[in-house]
């Protein structure tokens, strides 16, 4: 009995080693519904999902790439124009030094030219006066000579051709005895 106790015992008793074929058919068809499911709604999505999402990456950095070329395309035309804007502040500087110098070379010649005129003007005054008050003193001297003339030689000057011959005659002595005076200096 022994021995038959141990033949139940060990039907009765299931190897935990040995799996049991319905188990192991249940788990195959679950295995091949979920692997079914899997395949037809899961993959799809991820699927989609990876898709879109490196879709969007490369959008990215495409936009990425087109924003960099076309920062790195206004950068260049700001240094164009910043260099642009350099060179024509310089030749406006330039220019305006240029006008300065020409405009103080004009004022210089318009005060030579004044001065010039100035200076030209007062000669021409002293010329005048020199000339006025010669024919002044002229007159008077020879008012003076007459009246001294008529004293010493006793006779009346009133003639005016003798007068004035008598006058010029003596400045005209007067005149060389000063030339000669003036000269022996």
């Amino acid at each position: 009995m022994l021995k038959t106790e141990l033949v139940l015992a060990s039907e009765e008793v299931p190897n935990p080693i040995v799996p049991h074929i319905p188990e192991l058919i249940l788990g195959f068809v679950a295995f091949l519904l979920l692997l079914f499911v899997l395949k037809k709604y899961v993959v799809p999505r991820f699927e989609a999902t990876y898709e879109e999402r490196t879709k969007l990456i490369e959008g990215g950095i495409e936009r990425a790439e087109k924003a960099q070329a076309e920062a790195e395309e206004n950068l260049a035309q700001y240094k164009a124009q910043l260099a642009e804007a350099r060179s024509e502040a310089a030749k406006i500087r330039d220019d305006a030094r240029l006008e300065a110098e020409q405009i103080k070379a004009e004022l210089r010649a318009e005060a030579e030219s004044e001065s010039q005129r100035i200076v030209a003007q007062g000669q021409a005054q002293l010329q005048a006066q020199k000339a006025q008050i010669i024919a002044e003193l002229r007159a008077e001297l020879g008012r003076n000579s007459i009246e001294l003339a008529s004293r010493i030689v006793g006779e009346s000057l009133a003639d005016d051709a003798r007068r004035h011959g008598t006058v010029d005659r003596f400045l005209a002595e007067l005149e060389t005895a000063g030339a000669s005076n003036g000269a022996g200096k």
